[in-house]
């Protein structure tokens, strides 16, 4: 399996041009400055023979030359000099010119893979996210997405151009000395064999770098989102130790494929050198014969080196390019996770639903046969106040999960006003809630950007009323910069209560048809309980509304009360359930 990895970095560079197609005239003109490069390297070289064969010796100038160059040496020794000014300054400029237009394309192509990933992540399930983390898909997005750039642009590019300048330096050569020529690409066949070799164990070792960095980046975060408990118990240096045991692992494996790149470095440098080696060898033979003259001699060597450079570029390029190829095949398989709550070919709009639902011998899991919910059968009116109950573990927030779709049911069916919730346009349906968790989620931003998250075009007034009716417009007002202020990173700046009474305000503002509450007074005081409630009744009036809690004092308004064990319903109050 891991050989058939290896064998699709064809196909993956294939498919990295496909998704680059919208940055085709950049990338273009990366190739056309790279191919200036060419030309130069050839010039490179051609001062020196002026100065050496028709200035210090007396060669005979090819007509094809004399017909441009001056006769005298005085003055072909100044054009020599002036030559290699300007061939430098236009190296200088092709170089600089490059880099600026590669970093800019790199950065461009790196950022839209990065909104890609995103995108399809976002799309995916909360089972996936669930079953496989969230420090995985961050560290493709953030470390992975950038290969696109180092593949095409330091990649790609380069190995194009390296190649069409070794083959017009071979052919330079071969004009001058054919059996030079041959003698200097003898080395050609030994570097593609040790490249084919590094390349495999190169790739393998990258691809185990970028599980264990993954890994390091998940305790990271994982010990960041739980900071409050790390120092309560004083498990600072544990967690320390935790990281730098997935750090060290990560580090160990990357200096060991580093060394293996280090090594193939090694051997290139020595069979490029032995190649040079044999050429002067063989050159300074055919000079003292009379074949060659030295200036020819010279610009054969100059040549060479021009030669064996891209040679070698393309030899270490393959190995280097490994770590890339590693990462764009990460994200390219986080871009092939196939979302598992599709939305069907065809499926239904729906404006605003009335909000009846229907549980048909719904079964649902998260780990195959050790089912979560089982044979769920009941039927709720329009309008009606759902109570769930059950004890932790039971499938409550499971089952009211399925109502938005976050998950399917493995077996049976959820119907809404009469029809599969499968049937309908995902986006549509999604509109339909306005769900209040136990823990509020604020962003970063501003109480009146949070409030307005589900319409971000509402007006100042619009988010006035709807605090107003969360309870939350007095306490708003008392903040020092009142509706603009922060409310710090998941709302932290605010008390519980207060972050509860925001995000009511958001339910109201988005006025959807069904409302989800997932025990949203059970982590306040009894003060901002009472305030919650209060704006609870006013929400949850001509909306059918499923409420979790664990308090059954809460439920006590509810027109039909579900009550689960261990993923089984039972009936504790009136319902119209069936079996």
């Amino acid at each position: 399996m891991k050989e058939a990895k290896a064998a699709t970095d064809v196909a993956l560079i294939g498919r990295l041009l496909r998704d680059a197609r919208p940055y085709w005239k950049l990338l273009a003109f990366v190739f056309l400055l790279g191919l200036i490069a060419a030309p130069l390297a050839l010039l490179t070289p051609l001062p020196l023979k002026i100065a050496v064969d028709y200035v210090l010796g007396d060669a005979a100038m090819p007509a094809s030359l004399a017909e441009y160059l001056p006769a005298d040496p005085s003055a072909l020794l100044f054009l020599a000099a002036v030559m290699v000014v300007i061939i430098a300054l236009l190296q200088n400029l092709e170089g600089y010119g490059s880099w600026l237009l590669q970093l800019y394309t790199g950065e461009r192509l790196a950022l839209d893979l990065r909104a890609r990933l995103l995108g399809h992540v976002q799309r995916l399930s909360l089972l996936y996210h669930d079953t496989r983390g969230t420090s995985d898909s961050l560290y493709r997005i953030q470390y992975d997405a950038p290969a696109i750039q180092y593949i095409l642009i330091q990649g790609l590019m380069p190995l194009l151009t390296s190649l069409l300048t070794v083959v017009a330096m071979l052919g330079v050569v071969m004009y001058i000395s054919w059996q030079l020529a041959l003698v200097a690409m003898a080395i050609v066949p030994v570097l593609v064999v040790l490249g084919e070799v590094y390349r495999r164990r190169v790739r393998l070792g990258w691809e185990e770098v970028k599980v264990r960095e993954s890994r390091a980046m998940g305790v990271v975060q994982e010990i960041l989102g739980a900071l409050r408990v790390v120092k309560a118990f004083g498990q600072e240096h544990k967690e320390k130790e935790r990281f730098l045991q997935h750090a060290s692992l990560s580090l160990s494996q990357q200096m060991r494929v580093v060394f293996l790149e280090s090594g193939f470095g090694i051997l290139v440098a020595a069979i490029v050198g032995s190649g040079t080696a044999l050429v002067l060898y063989i050159g300074v033979g055919q000079v003292r014969a009379g074949e060659m003259t030295l200036g020819s001699l010279l610009l054969v060597m100059g040549y060479l080196a021009q030669l064996y450079r891209p040679v070698e570029t393309m030899s270490k390029k393959i190995a280097s390019l490994q770590s890339s190829l590693a990462s764009g095949q990460r994200a390219a398989e986080l871009l092939d996770e196939a979302p598992d709550v599709p939305e069907t070919s065809g499926a239904r709009p729906l404006g605003r639903a009335e909000g009846t639902f229907e549980f048909r011998d719904v079964r649902f899991e998260y780990v195959e046969g050790r089912p979560v919910l089982a044979d769920v059968n009941f039927s709720v009116p329009a309008g009606s106040k759902v109570g769930v109950s059950g004890k932790t573990g039971s499938g409550k927030t499971t089952l009211v999960s399925l109502l938005p779709r976050f998950y399917d049911p493995v077996e049976g069916a959820v119907l809404l006003d009469g029809v599969d919730l499968r049937e309908y346009r995902l986006t549509d349906l999604r509109r339909q809630f306005a769900i209040v968790l136990q823990e509020p989620l604020l962003f970063s931003t501003t109480i009146a950007e949070n409030i307005a998250y589900a319409r971000p075009d509402a007006s100042p007034r619009e988010i006035e009323d709807a605090a107003r009716a969360a309870n939350a417009h007095d306490f708003i007002r008392q903040l020092p910069n009142g509706y603009q202020t922060e409310v710090g990173e998941r709302g932290m700046a605010l008390s519980g209560g207060e972050r509860q009474r925001v995000s009511l305000a958001r339910a109201f503002l988005k006025d959807a048809p069904i409302l989800i509450l997932d025990e949203p007074t059970s982590s306040v005081d009894l003060a901002s309980e009472a305030a919650i409630l209060q704006a609870m009744d006013r929400l949850m009036k001509g909306r059918t509304t499923f409420m979790i809690a664990h308090r059954l004092n809460t439920l006590a308004n509810c027109d039909i009360r579900l009550h689960f064990e261990n993923g089984h319903l039972h009936p504790a109050g009136p319902a119209t359930t069936r079996s």
